[in-house]
């Protein structure tokens, strides 16, 4: 019996059993994502309403940038440290980390213990969304792999249509801090079901943590975020803070790349760049990254703010776009695993997208709720195809020995875009607000807008109190001042786009590295004996 027949031999039999074991690990790490999407999609309609309660318009965005933040912090050595003492573990703590940054944030007592308390869940989060994908990198060859990152990426969208629209309701008849606590029980259920049924393979290795490539990296993002969010609001872009802190980035971020060339095994292989695929593939995902949380986090202060919607509307607003996302995720993967090709549903995909910005660089404060549905429906259907898809190509493109920190890698480039995004278009609402009101509020008005009240900007029932001119002014600045927000996501579209197009179709794999349930050496030894 040749060994190829042995092979053929052992899984046939097996291969109920191996489907059962990669559908129970497939079901924690479907929850783990259930709850990485509550996260964004529960509080994102929200955040208007918290931002009038606690204050911080002008910091705004660092309610989502923290969470960001944090996981680009914490991404890169959780591939590494998954390798030392096993994905299920590092999964769990991941989780554990998660709910207690969901507690502490529903207890803020105010705006600044919040951004602390979302830089802790985002640290959870650094550790569910790298790790889940490495697993499935894992267990699930890179052909079958596109079917399954799909049903990945639906659940995502799936548990996406509830939480807008049940975050708004939650927001306007109880309180917002509930929408913290609601992740609670789902993250108990998760470490049930992980730690009960998650069964996956761990062949450790000796390693050594790059200390000195984490910190400087760590470091330096943190520095080129507050000066991108300050510069222009709280300090003057001429400032010495600001050059500072763009000065401080630089020099960390070189000394980041010192460190990975030294480091026996650092935490961005630098000889990984050399792939044009692996470069070309991050690039375009920081774009997709920048251009999903733009929309997620500033079309509900749209719809809030210029139309006049409420929370729980705003909610509603951003189903449609998530809906598309779940058949286009779904339909993407079936087709990437039936053909093998990607790169043309890529690039329709971006094409959608952009056709969606698109729409949105036209809205103003007579743009209606279904004209904003179609927008959100086309950049869902654009989302849907790409999110998942990125990851997927890296994977193929690097061996099992590079797979925990090449994955890990496309999760800190989607993060880095993610929380720069976020602050590239936060700054740029900021620094245009107080202007564009200005040209529509009478200067006594104006006066009045610059006190505490500004929190109406983002609150409806604010807004509803004010004189009808006054709150016709702020409608119609607010209007202006997320333009240029959503021309810059346009932009982030195209740089996405031109970087696909230089991404090199390469056949995808139809093995997987290890099966789920037992170890590789496992499968090599049963077919040894069979032979």
């Amino acid at each position: 019996m040749t060994a190829v027949a042995a092979r053929d031999a052992i899984t046939a039999p097996e291969k109920k059993g191996v489907d059962r074991a990669v559908l129970a690990v497939f079901a924690g790490l479907m929850l783990g994502s259930l709850i990485a999407s509550l996260n964004l999609t529960l509080v994102a309609p929200a955040l208007p309403t918290i931002v009038a309660e606690l204050g911080g318009i002008a910091d705004y965005s660092w309610i989502p940038i923290s969470a960001m933040l944090a996981s680009t912090i914490v991404v890169p050595i959780a591939g590494k440290l998954s390798d030392i003492y096993g994905r299920k573990p590092l999964y769990m703590i991941g989780i554990v980390v998660f709910a207690i940054g969901s507690a502490l944030s529903g207890l803020a007592p105010n705006f600044w213990f919040l951004v602390f308390a979302r830089f802790v869940q985002g640290a959870g989060m650094g550790f569910i969304m790298p790790l889940s994908q490495a697993i499935i990198g894992d267990i699930i060859s890179p052909r079958e792999r596109g079917k399954y990152q799909g049903m990945l990426g639906a659940s995502f969208g799936l548990a996406s249509i509830v939480g807008p629209a049940a975050g708004g309701f939650i927001t306007d008849h109880y309180s917002w801090r509930w929408l913290f606590y609601v992740n609670l029980p789902f993250a108990v259920l998760t470490l049930i079901v992980v730690a009960l049924y998650m069964h996956v393979p761990n062949e450790r290795r000796k390693h050594s943590i790059d200390i000195g490539g984490s910190v400087t990296l760590s470091l330096g993002i943190t520095s080129l975020l507050l000066a991108t969010v300050w510069g222009g609001t709280q300090y003057a872009w001429s400032s010495w803070e600001i050059i500072g802190l763009y000065s401080a980035a630089v020099v960390l971020l070189v000394a980041f790349v010192w460190f990975e060339r030294r480091a026996p095994e650092p935490v961005l292989p630098l000889y990984l760049f050399k792939s044009s695929i692996f470069t070309f593939s991050n690039i375009a995902g920081i774009g997709v990254a920048m251009t999903m949380f733009g929309a997620i986090f500033f079309l509900p202060v749209f719809v809030q703010g210029v139309i006049g919607n409420s929370a729980t509307n705003s909610g509603e607003i951003l189903v449609p776009m998530l809906l598309a996302m779940v058949v286009s995720s779904i339909g993407s993967g079936q087709l990437i695993s039936r053909t093998g090709r990607y790169k043309l549903i890529l690039l329709a995909g971006l094409a959608l997208m952009a056709a969606g910005y698109l729409m949105i660089t036209t809205f103003d404060i007579n743009t209606t709720n279904q004209t904003l549905v179609e927008a959100m429906i086309l950049i869902g259907l654009g989302l849907g195809c790409t999110m998942q898809t990125y990851t997927l190509i890296v994977q193929n493109s690097v061996s099992r020995a590079d797979l925990a920190v090449a994955t890990s890698a496309t999760q800190l480039s989607r993060s880095m875009g993610s929380a720069l995004g976020l602050a590239i278009m936060g700054t740029i609402l900021t620094q245009g607000l107080a202007s564009s009101i200005a040209r529509y509020i009478p200067a006594t008005g104006l006066h009045n807008f610059a006190s505490p009240t500004a929190g109406s900007v983002f609150d409806p029932t604010q807004l509803a109190h004010l004189p009808a001119a006054i709150a016709a002014g702020i409608r119609h600045g607010l209007s202006d001042a997320l333009h240029p927000v959503f021309v810059a996501g346009l932009a982030m579209i195209v740089l996405a786009f031109i970087a696909t197009l230089f991404i090199r179709e390469v056949p995808l794999r139809q093995t997987a590295h290890v099966a789920a349930g037992r170890s590789r050496a496992e499968a090599d030894k049963n077919v040894e004996t069979a032979v």
